[in-house]
Formats: structure tokens, sequence, C-alpha cells
């Protein structure tokens, strides 16, 4: 039964609800040890008056028995050496003769059977409300001449031996189900400490907004181990995805504004200027463009985003890199782009990403490039890596400018960018590169022009 089974009506199922995990767990072990406890309180008191009932038997024999090797028979007398005792830790020792007659020794006051003689036998004899152990032993002398020595013991009351273990018991275990208590809490408190560091951190996350924090992540393997790894592996996905949401929404109000502007500005005039034919054919083939200018624009900050955030990669397989450059080439004139591929060159990767890296290197080539210019695609598999460059014979990239260009948005001439592109063609390359475990690099000369590498390790 639950604990909220437990509780009964709903008030208390509420205060029930309320009660730290802790407490519940130190309740139940204290409830546990309580009744392990009165479980080994009962099985004791069943069995106490049996054990001390047998240890007096055991006593009994003892004294007896040593008290026989102090008996012996002379000319028909009873002699005792000097270590016998008649009475001794509760025991009575009595000698009889062989017709049973008493010849020494005393009986208790409380003894009044008339017990016959049994060798070697202890047994428990009623005498009128109190019980005596008896254990009667046989030295013999000679054929037909021997002693009798009886031993007597008042047996153990049950009701003192209950009331000593009652008594024991009522100063033991209480001291015992609290310590055991104490202890459980104090475990418990520690093995959720953990717990209550995830919890301060998801609110100081929740309350103050820093995706940044951490969970200290305790030492040793256990459940709270891969439970601080999993928390700290779900800030650091919510703090990319932040990250990544708020990049998207300031890249894409930044560089959508200028589109929507001439938008608006176009049909602003065109609702307080009456237009000729031809000049609303040129308005409404301005707004086409802009319009597919926004689209595309849009369309690359969400893959770089989805690059970002890990969910653009597509299931890796084998690809033959000479034949997707290939493949990509057939879209551009094939006496300006020219070839230099390694056959039979292939790896694990995406091929929809490691297309589009091509492309957009090479319209990057053209684009940058001079005047009926040329780009050259080379791949190369050495022992460390395989590369894919991407070279042309264009303007060049400043040296002081060549660690910038994969930034988004980011132009070596910005005022040429109305016919570039928005900048994101470079930083989309990175991503991929990335996001397959390689890097870009660059070599540019201005004037000469530039080669774009990518390096993915074997």
């Amino acid at each position: 039964m639950g604990w909220a089974g437990c509780c009964g009506s709903p008030r208390r199922e509420r205060r029930c609800r309320a009660i730290s995990i802790k407490i519940k767990i130190t309740i139940w072990y204290v409830l546990l040890m309580a009744g392990m406890a009165a479980v080994t309180l009962a099985l004791l008191l069943l069995t106490s008056t049996t054990v001390v009932r047998n240890t007096a038997m055991e006593q009994l024999d003892q004294v007896l028995r040593n008290n026989l090797a102090e008996v012996d028979l002379i000319n028909g007398s009873f002699q005792a050496g000097e270590n016998f005792h008649y009475y001794q830790n509760g025991v009575y020792t009595l000698i009889y003769n062989k017709d049973q007659a008493l010849l020494a020794g005393q009986l208790p006051v409380g003894f009044t059977a008339a017990e016959p003689f049994e060798n070697g036998v202890t047994r428990v004899v009623d005498c009128g409300g109190s019980d005596y152990i008896v254990l009667d032993l046989w030295f013999a002398k000679g054929w037909e001449d021997g002693l009798w020595v009886r031993g007597l013991m008042e047996a153990p009351q049950s009701g003192q031996t209950l009331h000593s273990t009652l008594t024991l018991a009522a100063v033991i275990l209480p001291c015992f189900i609290l310590l055991s208590g104490l202890g459980g809490f104090l475990i418990a408190k520690r093995a959720f400490r953990p717990l209550e560091r995830i919890t301060a951190t998801a609110q100081a996350i929740s309350e103050g907004a820093d995706l940044s924090a951490r969970v200290e992540t305790p030492r040793g393997s256990n459940e709270f181990t891969r439970l601080t790894a999993a928390f700290n592996q779900m800030f650091e996905r919510l703090e990319r995805s932040f990250e990544s949401e708020k990049q998207f929404t300031a890249d894409a109000s930044h560089e959508l504004r200028t589109p929507v502007s001439i938008i608006k500005g176009a049909c602003e005039y065109a609702k307080s200027f009456e237009e000729t034919p031809e000049e609303r054919a040129e308005t409404l083939e301005m707004i086409y463009r802009q319009t597919l200018r926004m689209s595309a624009l849009i369309t690359q900050l969400l893959s770089i985003t989805r690059l970002d955030q890990g969910t653009e990669l597509t299931a890796m397989e084998e690809v033959d890199l000479s034949a997707l450059v290939k493949n990509v080439a057939r879209d551009y004139p094939p006496d300006r782009l020219s070839l230099e591929l390694e056959e039979g060159l292939t790896l694990r990767a995406s091929a929809p990403l490691l297309t589009r890296l091509v492309q957009n290197l090479v319209d990057n080539g053209f684009k940058y490039g001079k005047e009926n210019g040329h780009v050259w695609v080379e791949t190369r598999r050495t022992a460390e890596e395989t590369t894919l460059s991407v070279r042309d014979d264009g303007v060049g990239i400043p040296a002081d400018q060549q660690d910038k260009i994969w930034q988004r948005f980011y132009q070596v001439d910005p005022s040429r960018s109305h016919d570039r592109g928005a900048g994101l063609g470079l930083s989309m390359v990175w991503k991929i590169a990335q996001a397959h475990g390689g890097h870009m690099t660059v070599e540019s000369v201005p004037g000469l022009g530039s080669r774009f590498t990518l390096h993915l390790p074997q």
C-alpha cells in the first residue's frame, strides 16, 4: 500500500504528499526496525525460559559431576574429598546408600516430593507450586555396593526471566530504534544531496534565466551521478537551443529589415501614385526579387540554426567524394570549372550536407572571381586526412580579414553585397565541416585568388 493510501482522507493525503522523501524513508526505516525489534523480542521471550532452564540443567550437571569425583566408599562408609561441596551455585548435593537412605546432605525446604532415582536423567519435579531440577548419578563400588549422588536445584522462575527480559528490552530497544532512525535520516539526507543541488540549479536557471549554470557531478558511479550528467546534458542542449534561437531572431530581424523596407516602400508608392503598366511591372519584379531574397535568407538561417543545434545531420553513409563532386559540377559551365579528383575516395559522411558545402564553395568562387574566371576543385587523401580544395582566380581576401569570413553576414566588400548574397555561405560551410568532425582553412592572396580547403580526419 502506498503512502497516499495509508493517509486515508484527502486532507491527510495532501499532508502525506507534503512530507519529504527523506522523512518518508526515515519513517519506513524506523517502522521496519521497530517491527524487526518486536519480532526479535517475541522470539526472545518464547525461547528465554527454555534457554535459562537448559543453562540451569547444565550448571547442575557440572556441579554434580565435580562432586561425584570427590565421592568414595571405604569399608561401607561414605567419604568426601576436600573439594566436595554440599551446596554450590544453587545446587544441593545429597548422598544416598544403595537402599536410597539419606547419608549426607540436606534437602531444600521446598522439596517435598518422593522422587524415585533415575541414573543420569535430568528432569523437572513439581513440588507444590515450586519446580526443582533433579539429577541422579550412581557411584558404583564393586559388584553390589555403591552410592546415589543426587543434585537438586530450584528451577528458574519464568516470570522473573520475563520481567528481566522486558526491562532490558525497554532500555535497549528504544535506543536502538532511535539510532536506526537517525542513521537512516543521515544516510537519506546524504544520498539525496545531489538531487537537492539539481533542484537548486534548475530553480536558479528558471528564476535567473542563466542557462550556463551546471550541476556539480558527485563522485562515484551511481544513480545520482548518471542523473546529474543527464541534467547537465539537458541544460547544455537547452543553452545551445536558446542561443541559436536568439541568434536566429537577431539575424533574421537584421537581414530582413532591408528587403521588407524595400517592399513596403514600393507598395506605398504604388498606392500613392498612378503607375504606368511598365512601372507597375517593374515594381512587381522588384517585389518578387526581394521576396526570393528573403526566402533564400530564411532557408539559409534555418539551416545554420539546425546545424548549431545538431538537428540538421542526416544519416551517415559511405559517400564517394569524387562522384559527389562530379555530380555537383554538372550545374556549372565545364569550360570554367576544372576537376582534379582522386578516384574511389570514399568516407562516412552526410551526402546532402557535403553537396551543399561543395556548392557553396564553388558558388563563392564564381561570385568573387574575376569576370569569366575559373574555379578548380581538387580532392586528396593522405594517411592522416581527406581534403577537398576549391580554388579561384578572383579578387582574394586581405590577410587581416581571413579569420572573419566564417562569421555570419560578414562580407569582405559590403558595397557589393547587393549581388553577392547575404554572407551566410561560408558560415554554413564552417558548420558543415564541424558537423563532420573536420575544419576549414583558407589561403588567399589579394588580386590572385583564394583556396578554401576542407580537412576531414581519417
